[in-house]
């Protein structure tokens, strides 16, 4: 049995995601068209693997068991969100204007102290989180110096003028 007190590497990165979508299409028309992710390849109406700046996928799309399916009901697991990091604020501003542009709803938006956080839904249900972090030296902690997060209402229009900044 390996020795579960020896955490993993620090440098450690969740390096993609791979969905299972009814509609390649429909898919890349959210993640490429709304959030403006780039395709990188495609074969057919099976699988796309897209990015940000260049990189072989940050997620990947695929139709091989989901072709015409439906989302997982209510109550059953899966995946709860992909959580999409922005390098900055105003990165983020740029995608919630993406989002109300394209009439996407959000289901939340959040300050979380360590994170600003707005959370939607793709066009299969899957839940997509778009955030940016805060820097460490601003994160809230407590008395003892350990991590404090909250959540809190974010003020939307707030980050909105950020993007204009």
């Amino acid at each position: 049995m390996p020795d579960a007190s020896i955490p993993v590497a620090a440098a450690t990165r969740i390096g993609h995601v791979h969905l299972k979508v009814a509609d390649l299409e429909r898919a890349l028309g959210f993640y490429c068209g709304v959030l403006g992710f780039e395709l990188m390849q495609r074969d057919g109406d099976q699988v796309a693997f897209i990015s940000a700046g260049g990189y072989h996928h940050h997620i990947g799309l695929n139709t091989w068991e989901s072709k015409g399916g439906s989302p997982p009901a209510p109550g059953t697991t899966g995946l709860f969100h992909t959580a999409i990091l922005y390098p900055t604020r105003a990165a983020l501003a740029d995608a919630l204007h993406r989002v109300r542009s394209a009439g996407i709803p959000l289901d939340g938006a959040s300050d979380h102290g360590v994170s600003e956080a707005l959370y939607l839904r793709d066009p299969d249900q899957n839940g997509v989180e778009l955030y940016w972090d805060r820097p460490q030296a601003q994160w809230p902690r407590d008395a003892a110096g350990g991590l404090a997060m909250f959540t809190r209402r974010l003020d939307l229009d707030d980050l909105l003028r950020q993007r204009e900044a």
